[in-house]
């Protein structure tokens, strides 16, 4: 995860976005969204299909045109301004290289429609070729090249223009798993070595919360979070961003005043005093890896909460263990160092530290009980 970069704090924001709504008949695509994007940062929106983040990233470009709120780059307003016109580059999601251009054509393609000078083309499309590690490829054409070489010439014709602001549509998503992992890193060179504001949309927590310094998780057309990965995972403001930030165990109860959470037909779990002050049922969650299994007689022994192995995954450096709980909907998770020493159908009992608990809802309404792992 990458940590915020301390000395992006004190700039001011290169974009800011106050109350921009867009319908599309009777669906509300953003709903009165705000946001500010610091100059100098990789910053992405995380969410769902649906929840909005495409036709964000589509009105900074100006693709689209809000219903209502303002969109500002450098503090000047971007309303009326065209797509063509704007300091801002799109990448898009299926690269669009031209087939029957090689590599370095393709990257010097907008330069060329700008009419620039001959001399100056050839010599940003040598440069940015060589920050992309391409320089070997140069007179290949797209189809002679992986599907990562593509990726990166995608990214080359898009920051050679030298654009205040690069938007990416789920750049990686094309790429297999091994070629993502390591065009993740590149992306993080390339975004700091040419020094330009990323912004990055994905419905991949993984992929954002190792790219970004800064996360705004959305749902709905609505911004519920922004935040740093680090904290975004510790501290998780709601239900929906604890569930969709990496894996959660979600309880639901009333918080008692001298500490835990009592759970209707469980008994009280940990929670830390103070954790708040809410009336009325409350969800708290807790991260698997949070949480220390052991085996126990299903009928006593120690722990808070006691149930059976129901599976056990191994992924290598990790095991993921589902235990069921009576009187609990859900399967609660637990994340082990490697190799697990339970076996499916071994009675357990499980623990966790109060302060690995946080308080993600208030709600007055009732709830089912139980827990919700997600």
């Amino acid at each position: 995860m990458s940590p915020n970069p301390p000395s992006s704090r004190a700039l001011p924001p290169l974009v800011r976005i106050e109350g921009v709504t867009r319908r599309f008949g009777d669906t509300v695509a953003l709903d009165g969204v705000d946001l500010d994007v610091r100059a100098g940062e990789f910053f992405a929106l995380l969410g769902p299909s649906g929840c909005g983040k495409t036709t964000l990233l589509r009105v900074l470009a100006g693709f689209e045109t809000p219903d209502s709120g303002t969109v500002s780059l450098d503090g000047r307003d971007l309303r009326g301004v065209p797509a063509h016109r704007r300091p801002v580059n799109l990448m898009f999601q299926s690269y669009a290289l031209f087939p029957h251009m090689s590599v370095e054509k393709n990257v010097a393609y907008g330069l060329a429609r700008e009419r620039l000078p001959r001399a100056e083309i050839r010599e940003r499309v040598a440069a940015v070729l060589a920050t992309v590690g391409l320089t070997a490829q140069a007179r290949r054409r797209p189809h002679q090249l992986s599907g990562g070489q593509r990726q990166r010439v995608a990214l080359a014709r898009a920051i050679v223009k030298r654009p205040r602001l690069l938007l990416l549509d789920e750049p990686l998503s094309a790429l297999d798993k091994n070629v993502r992992a390591e065009m993740q890193l590149e992306l993080k060179r390339l975004q700091l070595e040419a020094g330009i504001t990323f912004l990055v949309v994905t419905h991949d927590q993984e992929e954002a919360m190792s790219l970004a310094d800064r996360i705004a998780v959305l749902d709905r057309g609505r911004i519920l979070q922004v935040d740093t990965p680090v904290e975004l995972y510790r501290h998780p403001q709601g239900r929906f961003v604890a569930g969709f930030v990496g894996s959660n165990n979600i309880f639901s109860g009333h918080l008692l005043p001298s500490g835990g959470l009592d759970v209707p037909g469980v008994g009280v779990l940990p929670a830390p005093v103070g954790v708040g002050s809410a009336a009325g049922l409350v969800a708290v969650a807790v991260r698997p890896e949070s949480i220390q299994v052991a085996a126990a007689d299903a009928k006593g022994g120690e722990g808070l909460l006691h149930g059976t192995v129901l599976d056990v995954s191994f992924h290598g450096g990790s095991s993921r263990i589902a235990v069921t709980v009576p009187a609990l909907e859900s399967p609660v998770l637990v994340t082990a160092s490697g190799p697990a020493t339970v076996t499916a159908g071994t009675p357990v009992a499980l623990s966790w530290d109060p302060s690995s608990a946080v308080l993600v809802e208030t709600e007055e309404t009732t709830w089912k009980t139980g827990g919700q792992a997600t």
